[in-house]
């Protein structure tokens, strides 16, 4: 079947990876607006088939008739509109800007969903191409506040007054209610320990057996990161290594150590071109570069952690999963490369589980990139690295289907991409599909919150935050009701913290107090 001009594909796609170096001074090193630039020249080199640095016409072209520029939102640096700063680095002057300038909401879902909704620009003919990009140089930023003598970082800015806003996307919202953070999940390593034990008591698995299966899952990813050249951590490391604390591996939230959590300390960029058949086709793109996006399927789970009925299941995962495969006429059997998003072990089971596929399969584990522990974890782009890998995986496997997903907050926001080196099976105008599936997930049930809640309680799952001495700080505790009704506490007597992180917690009982203190 003749193929749509107006069907989507991704032609090029560009990552970049600066290690540390010691003979370069963190000052001389690129900010982050500098590495969206450099991704997006690599996307357009890659467009050609050509090696860094060489004339690549094609990508080039479609660089110069962009339509949109996309940046995913950075948590390191900030400036009033970070994609017109992009544009200016890739040689738009004002008066011939892209006429879509776009900035993304926080979520790691980001660079996935920006996908789907180019791809639907590009098929209603609003768009004919777009440019999507992100980075972080955390790792620099974070030696110059550690370094105060060093000289200073001079990263672009722009003046408040007289710089146009960037158009938004995306949901902006906190990722947990005031109960929840007066608890203490307050950031990522503070809650995604809750899944990851409430899995485990779901599965009846004991502590030795849980420690084991994750320090299994995340050796595979090490050993993918080590033959990954864009990876942070490029050595692979043994279950051992990973699950058990010591120098440089202290204990962040019981289960994890430091190696089973995000990395952000990385300078990383990422970014791809997606555009139109009839716009490859007119910048000259080689037909053996284009990769067409499928199908995908957004939803976000209940978004607060509290609401959630079942803390080891995700249904925005299942149903999003289940539509963009259904849209894409393949099963999860059908998939060859897969790339999952990937800051703590409990996403990944979560994911695997919901979406139907084997954790443990040797010819498919479930990454791409390495994880966002050992590959890196930009921020919100990291999505963007696995989709770029999943790109160059499909080129060389012609006819297969691969998978990526992002995911946003606190196991809040998914979104689920399919991808194939062939046009998609149903040709026609609807060259990519698209499902919104929130009112599937807003009409699931939800569980019922006691903010005030006092006297007997339940632990339903658990972690123990630790300093960074190694220490026990505070144990941040969901329990239920008498009435079944979710309520928050917390631990901080040393022997009970101890018992905690020794033996199983989960179906404890306790007394909640006022002040939030749980005995158990």
């Amino acid at each position: 079947m003749p193929l749509d001009p107006r069907t989507p594909v991704v032609v090029g796609v560009g990552q970049v990876t600066l290690h540390p170096d010691a003979a370069t001074d963190p000052a001389g090193r690129p900010e982050p607006v500098e590495l969206m630039a450099r991704a997006l020249r690599a996307a357009a080199e890659d467009a050609d088939g050509v090696a860094p640095g060489a004339p690549a016409p094609g990508g080039a072209a479609l660089i110069a008739r962009a339509d949109s520029i996309r940046v995913v939102l950075p948590l390191g640096w900030r400036a009033v509109n970070p994609p017109l700063l992009v544009a200016e680095r890739l040689g738009f002057d004002r008066d011939s800007l892209p006429h879509e300038l776009v900035l993304t909401a926080i979520g790691g879902n980001a660079p996935q969903a920006l996908m789907h909704d180019a791809c639907r620009a590009i098929s209603r003919g609003d768009l004919d191409v777009a440019l999507v990009t992100g980075a972080e140089a955390m790792y620099t930023r974070e030696w110059a506040r550690r370094h105060p003598a060093a000289p200073p970082l001079n990263w672009a800015s722009q003046p408040i007054e007289g710089t146009p806003e960037p158009m938004r996307s995306g949901i902006e919202r906190p990722g947990a209610t005031d109960l929840e953070m007066s608890r203490g999940v307050i950031l990522p390593v503070h809650a995604y320990p809750l899944f990851e034990n409430a899995l485990r008591g779901a599965h009846g698995w004991t502590l030795g057996e849980h420690a084991a299966r994750i320090g299994s899952l995340w050796s595979r990813f090490s050993e993918v990161a080590a033959a990954n050249p864009y990876a942070w951590i490029r050595q692979a490391r043994t279950p051992a290594e990973i699950t058990t604390p010591g120098p440089g591996n202290r204990m962040i939230s019981f289960p994890y150590p430091k190696l089973c959590t995000a990395n952000m300390q990385v300078d990383q960029g990422a970014g791809y071109i997606v555009c139109s058949v009839e716009a490859a086709r007119a910048a000259g793109v080689p037909r053996d570069r284009w990769v067409f996006p499928l199908s995908g399927a957004d939803a976000h789970d209940h978004w607060f952690i509290s609401h959630r009925t079942e803390l080891h299941r995700s249904p925005a995962i299942r149903l999003a999963g289940r539509a963009a495969l259904e849209l894409a006429g393949v099963g999860a059997d059908d998939l060859g490369p897969v790339d999952l998003y990937s800051c703590f072990p409990c996403v990944v089971q979560m994911a695997a589980h919901e979406l139907g596929l084997p954790i443990d399969d040797p010819a498919r584990p479930l990454t791409l990139t390495g994880g966002l522990t050992f590959g890196g974890g930009p921020g919100n782009n990291y999505a963007s690295h696995g989709i770029a890998q999943v790109v160059g995986a499909l080129r060389a496997e012609p006819g297969a289907v691969g998978l990526a997903t992002g995911l946003g907050w606190y196991a809040t926001k998914h979104s689920v991409g399919v991808y194939a080196s062939r046009p998609p099976a149903h040709g026609g105008s609807d060259g990519f599909a698209w499902r919104d599936l929130q009112p599937e997930v807003d009409a699931l049930p939800q569980c019922t919150v006691d903010s005030g809640a006092t006297g007997s309680v339940r632990v339903e799952t658990y972690t123990v935050t630790f300093d960074r001495e190694g220490n026990p700080e505070r144990g941040i505790l969901a329990c239920r009701t008498a009435r079944d009704h979710r309520a928050w506490g917390n631990v901080t007597d040393a022997d009970t913290l101890a018992s905690l992180c020794a033996e199983e917690g989960i179906g404890r009982r306790g007394t909640l107090a006022a002040d939030g203190t749980v005995t158990l």
